[in-house]
């Protein structure tokens, strides 16, 4: 399939050093947003958030270049001292603290669902779920194996306290990225018509 542009595209089509900018900023500040809706999980240090969510819907709407983009800013303010990681938190401890894997997945996520968009998985809900899974996985994954190397506890406890809680919340967010944008698609399509 050939590389067609994201959804970002129809709202502006035509990119420059000042839309990108503004779309950065955009991204950012809703990512900063979207950290702040934490709950922390008794016996674990990793909180439920709604950054993975806000992964999957930047990637998306903004294609894998922007995407990435966005998501190295916000994790790299993140990391120099603004208070914009889940609850508020800042500094390189949240980077190589146990939920470092998890930041580090945000970024594989949002270029490989990024990349996906590009290629138009967002616009139908059959590819679209699968788009999401895969930004999900690609959360997941490293944050287990970070969280298991760093707390050094086995597998049993590593799922039961990094991913058994987020289960039934990965699944309604897949739910909401996977029919927000083809919702929005199908939209862009009646409107030009």
């Amino acid at each position: 399939m050939a590389t067609i542009a994201p959804l970002r595209a129809v709202f502006v089509p035509r990119t420059s050093a000042l839309t990108n900018t503004s779309l950065l900023i955009g991204g950012t500040v809703f990512m900063s947003l979207m950290a702040q809706i934490a709950i922390s999980v008794p016996g674990s240090p990793v909180p439920i958030t709604g950054q993975t969510l806000g992964v999957l819907l930047i990637g998306s709407a903004y294609g894998a270049s922007l995407g990435l983009a966005t998501m190295v800013i916000y994790l790299a303010l993140g990391v120099m001292g603004a208070p914009i990681l889940a609850q508020g938190a800042h500094g390189f401890a949240r980077l190589s603290g146990p939920t470092g894997g998890y930041l580090v997945g945000m970024l594989f996520a949002s270029l490989a669902v990024g990349a996906l968009a590009n290629r138009r998985w967002d616009v139908s809900l059959k590819t679209s779920f699968s788009q999401m899974l895969l930004g999900e996985i690609l959360v997941f994954v490293p944050g287990l194996v970070w969280l298991k190397v760093y707390t050094g506890q086995g597998w049993g406890w590593t799922l039961a306290a990094g991913l058994s809680p987020f289960v039934v919340g990965e699944i309604i967010k897949i739910g909401i990225a996977g029919t927000a944008l083809p919702s929005v698609w199908a939209l862009v399509r009646r409107v030009r018509s």
